[in-house]
């Protein structure tokens, strides 16, 4: 039978004194007296110890963890961008922990703990539209784990964002509704608790504003998501003077207005122009095709993964923090094409 390793609980009681007392002799803490630490290490040789090699790897040494929360795993946007952080992370010999918040606040939090729990050595976020409150991302800073924003951000806490342009991104999408002979356009928005919803609303406000388009408040609807869209494209149809354009703020919602329209006998783009927002796996599928901002996930998690490697790795504290957009584009389809 092999005999079990030695530890310095069986040192300490063959001697008599504390585990605590054992380990500072064998560090030759000045605090412990010399007769004490000779006895210690006289008996450490003679029973063969060996320092816990595992103990010592998980005190001492890397991880090699980066940490991901994201709000929705199954989104294509985010999905794509958890592509773009994987293939960079592995490269460079970094695994990955996923964590998904699923739009919750106190999922999020608990994200947060259970990363700083595993010793990630950096983290990515992409914050929930309930979060109003960041203590649990300022303690990864506080700990001096390096810590990039990306597609979502929290404006109070100081570092780096990778982000897209979503007024430019909004405003494309608007302008090319106009161009394509819309006069009535309406914005399914998201929550404008999140700083990419408000910003893509500035964006459709300023193209209306520049084409000389009146804005009217009850073309604007809360709907981000399926659900929602369908259920609001509804609300905008029932109205005396219907839009003859919707820009929604992702696809998911543009897929639900798509479902309204057809089933309220309406043809798209003939009777009403539809875009949506990531060009996700479904824009190509639609009945029509869906006409979408590209938001190139795969490059912003790229992006992301390696300004945090360059954090992780640098010895010195950042002097100044970036924020890098990414360019986005509208692909163009079916939904939208040009009216004669």
């Amino acid at each position: 039978m092999k005999k079990s390793q030695v530890t310095i609980k069986d040192i300490a009681k063959e001697l008599g004194i504390s585990a605590s007392t054992v380990s500072r002799a064998l560090k030759n803490h000045p605090d412990i007296s010399q007769k004490t630490r000779d006895a210690v290490h006289e008996l450490a040789d003679k029973l063969n110890y060996q320092p816990n090699a595992v103990a010592l790897s998980l005190k001492n040494s890397r991880t090699h963890t980066i940490g991901v929360i994201i709000p929705e795993i199954v989104h294509y946007f985010f999905s794509s961008v958890i592509s773009g952080i994987e293939d960079v992370a592995y490269d460079a010999g970094f695994s990955v922990m996923i964590c998904q918040s699923n739009e919750k606040y106190e999922r999020e939090v608990t994200n947060a703990q259970t990363l700083l729990s595993n010793r990630v050595e950096g983290i990515l976020v992409s914050v929930t539209k309930e979060s109003d409150n960041f203590d649990h991302l300022k303690q990864f800073s506080r700990r001096g784990i390096p810590l990039i924003f990306f597609d979502r951000d929290a404006k109070e806490i100081e570092g780096d964002r990778i982000l897209i342009d979503d007024i430019g991104a909004g405003y494309k999408a608007t302008k090319h509704l106009i161009q394509s002979g819309c006069k009535r356009i309406a914005h399914l928005c998201g929550p404008q608790s999140l700083e990419i919803a408000q910003k893509r609303l500035q964006g459709y406000k300023q193209a209306l504003e520049e084409a000389g388009i009146t804005f009217i408040p009850e073309y604007v609807i809360d709907a981000d998501n399926f659900e929602l869209g369908k259920v609001a494209t509804r609300q905008l149809l029932s109205l005396d003077t219907p839009p003859d354009g919707i820009f929604a703020v992702n696809d998911l919602t543009a897929i639900g207005a798509i479902k309204a329209v057809h089933n309220k006998g309406l043809h798209i783009p003939k009777d009403i122009a539809i875009v949506g927002f990531s060009s996700g796996r479904f824009s190509d599928i639609t009945e029509p095709t869906l006409t979408s901002v590209d938001q190139h996930g795969y490059e912003m998690g790229a992006k992301a993964t390696q300004l945090l490697i360059e954090r992780i790795e640098s010895e010195e504290d950042p002097e100044t923090f970036v924020n890098h957009f990414i360019e986005t584009n509208l692909i163009i389809r079916e939904s939208s094409i040009h009216r004669d």
